[in-house]
């Protein structure tokens, strides 16, 4: 499906998947973020197989962009790491971008990435629940996926490759601290398959539309981003965070609610005080599946139906464009 001689770009972030842990045995206790990208992709291109043919016509080149632990990911990063993706996706000879990438927060970046670029081009991220030097890393075998993914896939999208599955930044969250298979899509399920260097796409899966918020050229400087911050309603939820943080001069505020975005008394009154202080309130629901159904007894924002995580990184793109505009 791809021209002879076309490039795919990879772009190193850090993560497990560049991790070192003390011992090939073992495998949770481990520094992120110490092997170079250029590394990775020799390891999920190495001797021990044959290139598979969808490959075997490309070059790859590999740039790193940032080696943190994804925990660590911060504005500044991200901003750097768009700008890098869009100088990339606007070269003729660049088919795909892969990026290597923590697990922690990288459901959030995807969201960011998709929101920010304009590709005709797909981006797949990739990442490791293992580190680099682990007698079974699976960060190899996920780069080489995720470089098969890039390779056959036509026209846009930013998704994750892991553990064999294909994930749509729109819907991907990470779901479990440990296991291989870390990342799941809720209800709407996985978008395909990678099985022998093979791409199998789910028939139903529906892609979702593009919505680009605003484009990475019209981010302000990473220090002038809005402060947009996450409260969780639960058992006795006070207002106390809230009002603190209004007083504080946050700007926006995402309510993860209880089931269908459900909020205490308290915690409502202290969001209402802070929409008239001019913060922007959006809702979400911690449950990690299904979104928030909006009805008449809703009276924050849930039109967005996304993640808390993802609902913030919407929230902070629409607090931007909005700046942009006066």
């Amino acid at each position: 499906m791809q021209a002879n001689n076309q490039k795919i770009v990879v772009l190193g972030t850090g993560g497990t998947i560049a991790g070192e842990s003390e011992s090939a045995d073992e495998g949770l206790s481990y520094k992120a973020a110490q092997r170079g990208i250029s590394d990775l992709l020799k390891s999920a291109s190495g001797s021990h197989l044959p290139l598979p043919e969808v490959l075997a016509a490309c070059q790859f080149e590999a740039e790193q962009v940032a080696q943190l632990d994804s925990k660590d990911m911060d504005f500044e990063t991200w901003t750097q790491l768009a700008k890098r993706c869009d100088h990339w996706l606007n070269q003729d000879d660049v088919a795909a971008l892969v990026i290597t990438h923590g697990t922690d927060t990288l459901e959030e970046t995807a969201y960011f990435l998709s929101q920010v670029l304009n590709p005709s081009k797909p981006i797949v991220l990739t990442c490791a629940m293992r580190p680099a030097n682990f007698k079974d890393a699976d960060g190899p075998q996920n780069l080489r996926d995720a470089l098969v993914v890039a390779a056959s896939t036509k026209g846009p999208g930013v998704w994750l490759v892991a553990a064999g599955e294909i994930h749509h930044s729109q819907f991907v969250q990470k779901v479990h601290p440990t296991r291989l298979n870390a990342f799941d899509s809720g209800e709407t399920g996985a978008a395909g398959r990678v099985e022998n260097d093979k791409v199998q796409w789910v028939k139903t899966f529906n892609m979702p539309s593009p919505n680009l918020k605003l484009h990475v050229s019209q981010l302000p400087l990473p220090a002038q981003w809005p402060w947009v911050e996450i409260v969780m309603n639960h058992v006795n939820a006070s207002q106390k965070h809230v009002d603190a943080l209004v007083n504080a001069g946050v700007q926006g505020l995402v309510l993860a609610g209880t089931g269908n975005g459900s909020v205490s008394s308290q915690m409502k009154e202290s969001l209402l005080r802070a929409q008239t202080a001019h913060v922007q309130v959006r809702l979400s629901s911690r449950c990690n599946q299904g979104a928030v159904i909006p009805t008449s007894s809703h009276v924050f924002d849930a039109s967005g139906a996304l993640s808390p995580v993802k609902t913030r990184v919407a929230l902070l793109l629409d607090i931007m464009s909005k700046q942009q505009n006066h």
